[in-house]
């Protein structure tokens, strides 16, 4: 028997956790105060909630495990809720534990108190707060067994200060662990239906590369010769970007998507929320009588927004590589290297005349953004994670990254501004042996500057590169193509609420102790991302681009 407080000190031992991130207030310091004198777990203070979350996202990617963080009643749960926002549609594992009024004088509403539950409910995988001491351990466990079960995300523990105090004893409930499911079923049915198809194309999700699945997905596209494409803005890397079957992600809007995947006879979708769109536009994504074979963990999702041809639930790895070993007694080999071969031919004329776009626009400050991302791909050492949070100049990375290497792309598809810096930071924390280059708008790193702070102060090496416009580009270029406007802001050339104007960023990272530099040509930028592995500390690198014409 325990008391409640060390029951939450031996979960956490017990459940893998060796960080907390957290930003402390009244409510918390019962936990504050016990873990004065452990090694383990380290806090890490972020001075804004939205970048504390931010910051166990990454690190819990970049751990492959669920992290933990601590938020301060009502006011921090609120500041926190982009980040568990961002979790929930990227399905990232936390545990978000909040502390609570005293549930003694709850009856006076007293400062800072509210109905947590309610509030996170919204944002959160699962909800609930803790009334006493007993039933403390066993939401605990069942919030880490729900955070890691597919769909995975964010679940949030609400726990009253008395509940932390008081000294009643408490039991402890051993970890329960869970055997990996076997592969899927039916996976003969999806094989005879794919193999039947003379041009297959595949959508990798983003469950693909967070399960780490990317090896047997490319099994898979090789098997078949099958044209392969990202989902949406993806979160992640979820197949190589040098390889000859890769085409690119597909674009954020159903007509454009409709558009793409026409033409082919079968399609397989693994490990995708098929389709998360941007912006609004009429009719399906998927073309009429296109077969789907939708693969997933979580069980809500095949068929969920278009009929598919096969639903499968099962793990992706272990599915794949079965779907793979099916696929080569079925199609023969000649026909899946011919596939590939005429794929890679189109896709090389492709890439190379994208290359010889982006260089002819090499040159001085401010940079095109097309330059500006092709000098930062090319230059981004091969074990690099690339963390970003670009809008702009998102699109055109996306365009010319070539990874390859699993784990090497990091984004939100949850689209709230201000995770990038703070991912950067906990994922460096997580992943020390890879250097991290955070690609950030200057519009997107204002909502997250504070975590800043504690990039200084842990001394995280991390290259900031923020790419300074001055705007919301984004939404001055969709003003200006948006069906249903009338057009005023392009023909007036005035974009209310939309500019920024002229910031210095070397400013803002010195105002933390933190090194800066602004370059004055793409070669410059190269060089600067390139040395990325040498930082002892963060350094932030402005970017001038080119603003909206």
């Amino acid at each position: 028997m325990t008391t409640a407080l060390r029951a939450l000190l031996e979960i956490l031992d017990d459940e893998g956790v060796d960080r907390v991130f957290g930003n402390p207030g009244t409510t918390e310091l019962p936990f504050i105060d016990a873990l004065a004198d452990r090694a383990a777990p380290e806090y890490v203070l972020g001075v804004q909630e939205a970048s504390v979350v931010a910051m166990a996202d990454g690190y819990a990617r970049a751990t492959h495990r669920p992290a933990f963080v601590s938020l301060h009643v009502a006011a921090g749960t609120a500041n926190g809720l982009i980040g568990m926002l961002n979790a929930r549609r990227s399905r990232t594992p936390m545990v978000v534990v909040a502390g609570q009024q005293d549930q003694r004088h709850m009856l006076q509403d007293p400062m800072l108190s509210g109905d947590l539950v309610a509030l996170a409910a919204g944002a959160a995988k699962h909800a609930e707060e803790v009334h006493r001491p007993q039933d403390l351990p066993v939401v605990l466990r069942r919030a880490f067994a729900l955070a890691q079960r597919p769909p995975q995300g964010p679940v949030f523990v609400s726990v009253p200060m008395d509940v932390l105090m008081d000294q009643a004893p408490v039991e402890v409930p051993v970890r329960s662990p869970m055997a990996p499911a076997g592969a899927a079923s039916d996976l003969d049915r999806a094989a005879a239906l794919l193999a039947r198809a003379q041009r297959p194309a595949i959508v990798a999700g983003d469950g693909v590369g967070r399960d780490g699945a990317v090896a047997a997905l490319v099994q898979v596209a090789e098997a078949l010769g099958a044209v392969t494409y990202h989902q949406p803005m993806n979160d992640c890397l979820d197949f190589p970007g040098g390889h000859p079957l890769y085409a690119g992600p597909l674009p954020p809007v159903n007509a454009a998507i409709h558009k793409e995947l026409t033409g082919y006879d079968a399609l397989l979708i693994a490990g995708c929320r098929a389709f998360t769109p941007h912006h609004y536009s009429a009719g399906p994504p998927v073309p009429d009588g296109l077969p789907v074979v939708q693969l997933d963990t979580d069980p809500a999702e095949p068929g969920r927004n278009f009929p598919v041809a096969l639903g499968l639930i099962g793990p992706l790895d272990a599915s794949l590589a079965s779907l793979a070993g099916h696929l080569r007694q079925q199609v023969p080999e000649r026909t899946a290297r011919r596939r590939t071969e005429e794929a890679a031919s189109r896709h090389a004329t492709e890439r190379a005349a994208l290359d010889l776009s982006a260089l002819a626009a090499y040159g001085r400050a401010p940079l095109d953004p097309l330059a500006a991302a092709h000098a930062l791909a090319a230059a981004l050492p091969d074990n690099a994670v690339l963390v970003e949070e670009a809008i702009t100049v998102g699109v055109q990375l996306r365009r010319v990254l070539r990874r390859d290497r699993p784990g090497g792309f990091v984004h939100t598809v949850g689209g709230g501004l201000g995770w990038g810096i703070g991912a950067a930071v906990g994922h460096r924390l997580g992943a020390p042996d890879r250097p991290v280059v955070a690609v950030l708008g200057d519009g997107c790193a204002m909502f997250g500057l504070q975590g800043l702070w504690t990039a200084a102060r842990m001394r995280v090496p991390v290259l900031f590169v923020v790419m300074a416009n001055g705007e919301y580009r984004t939404l001055k270029d969709t003003l200006d193509t948006l069906d249903g406007l009338d057009g005023r802001s392009a023909a007036l050339h005035r974009y209310t609420g939309l500019d920024l104007g002229e910031l210095d960023w070397r400013d803002a990272a010195r105002f933390f102790g933190i090194s800066a530099l602004r370059v004055g040509t793409t070669d410059e930028l190269g060089a600067a991302v390139s040395a990325v592995a040498e930082l002892d500390g963060p350094l932030l690198v402005e970017v001038p681009l080119r603003g909206h014409p």
